[in-house]
């Protein structure tokens, strides 16, 4: 590192400053709207062809319009070019993932009692198909695919569709096509960004049209879901990673920094804060700031260096426990890791975060790859009323009701009441003599 982290003391600030410090990194996607809308009316009139083009032109890969989905013979050479450790972990990490969401599944339907004959409750479906993106800007990413596709296959979805960029010789990424594999998904296509988006939307010769679209993805990707919200279910659009590691005096602070390097190296757009109310752990993270940046690629430290050294990112001390667990929940960050040799002490303080990791021996290393919940997460503060990807987010919920002769007359005696003061007739006629006429049963 050239040169210092920042160091903030969050007693020495003002109102603003202290909201520049809960500030995330946000995209302007006005002049992406205005790119996007092309590529999108493109795909939508000309199918494969402009996704093809697309995919030629902004991911300089060598992809034909009959070419755009992965054959059987891809996922073999996937398999085999993997080496056997790679393709160990993914089976293991899709067996932890697999499990989680299992348990997380609703029973299909309820009902309960609300009075003497009459009942209401839930059945509960999956939606009838999904589009995973699955990015590869910065790198490739079979985890992204395990996380989006196993709670939809969970979910009981019948038509998945993984959407992921190709590389530059028009392949796709051999992990990618493994863990689709481990998760039960054979339909992948070469595509990414605003045409990938726009296929998924409105369907291309080869590409079919899904009723909704998961996954992170770039700007150009963010601004395509939002100008094709009308046609597909976008979902909460995924932003860059951040974190927030919390650490008390019972840990050591260059552990503390070691975890929070690990969302600092995602982009330079990403957001990672180091929250204590220990000064000794402070200035321990610090110290070793720089030896641990030395352990990374020229890439990924410079990643973290500018994470770290930018408007989003550093180390907050707190005067104490109280005004760094405030700062925590008013941040509400994606990920929280809360370093202390009893985690479960805090917990309860904490209200709002997309994941909280317990303790010296769950980084988000874990939690992004093996541990089994689900790594796509709400950002930017959603977290404040959002939620993980699950299972839920691939099922849909029909209201039951049934009313049996021996409830109606208590429930119709005071729906007509209600109907008759907010004026609809129709609805006080139905629960009204009238329909004693016309029963069949008296």
């Amino acid at each position: 590192m050239t040169a210092a982290v920042n160091f903030v003391r969050l007693d020495g600030l003002s109102a603003e400053e202290r909201r520049r410090c809960l500030a995330r990194t946000e995209s302007d996607l006005r002049p992406y709207l205005e790119k996007v809308a092309p590529i999108i009316d493109a795909v939508a009139a000309e199918g494969d062809e402009a996704v093809a083009r697309f995919t030629r032109q902004f991911d300089k890969a060598p992809v034909a319009a009959d070419d755009l989905a992965a054959t059987p013979d891809d996922f073999v050479r996937a398999r085999k070019s993997l080496k056997p450790d790679i393709t160990e972990a993914i089976a293991f990490a899709a067996h932890n993932i697999t499990k989680f969401h299992q348990r997380q599944k609703p029973e299909e339907m309820w009902l309960t009692e609300i009075a003497p004959g009459a009942f209401a409750g839930d059945r509960i479906g999956p939606i009838a198909s999904v589009a995973c993106y699955v990015p590869r800007g910065k790198g490739s990413f079979p985890s992204s695919v395990m996380m989006t596709c196993i709670p939809a296959k969970v979910a009981g979805v019948d038509k998945i569709a993984i959407v992921t960029p190709p590389g530059p010789d028009g392949s796709i990424d051999a992990a990618t096509l493994v863990a689709a594999e481990a998760a039960g998904v054979s339909q992948v296509f070469k595509c990414g960004g605003a045409q990938a988006v726009a296929a998924v939307a409105y369907g291309t010769r080869t590409i079919p049209r899904c009723a909704k679209i998961v996954g992170p993805g770039s700007p150009w990707v963010v601004a395509a879901k939002r100008l094709v919200a009308d046609r597909i279910d976008t979902g909460t659009p995924a932003g860059p990673s951040e974190s927030i590691i919390f650490a008390d005096e019972t840990v050591d602070g260059r552990l503390a920094a070691l975890d929070l390097l690990i969302e600092a190296e995602h982009g330079a757009d990403s957001s990672a804060w180091l929250v204590t109310h220990v000064p000794a752990v402070a200035e321990a993270a610090r110290a070793v700031l720089p030896e641990l940046l030395k352990e990374m690629s020229l890439e990924r430290a410079g990643f973290a260096e500018a994470v770290l050294k930018g408007p989003q990112g550093g180390i907050l001390l707190c005067p104490d426990a109280e005004s760094a667990i405030a700062f925590v929940n008013d941040y509400a960050p994606e990920h929280l890791q809360i370093l202390s040799l009893d985690p479960k002490a805090w917990l309860a303080s904490f209200k709002n975060a997309g994941e909280i990791l317990l303790g010296e021996y769950t980084p988000s290393t874990l939690g992004n790859f093996v541990l089994g919940p689900n790594h796509v997460l709400p950002t930017g503060g959603w977290a404040r009323t959002a939620s993980p990807l699950s299972v839920f987010d691939f099922m849909k919920r029909t209201s039951i009701g049934h009313v049996t002769r021996e409830g109606y007359d208590a429930l119709a005696r005071q729906a007509r009441v209600i109907a008759n003061y907010e004026g609809f007739d129709a609805h006080a006629n139905a629960v009204s003599d009238l329909r004693t006429k016309f029963l069949r049963v008296k």
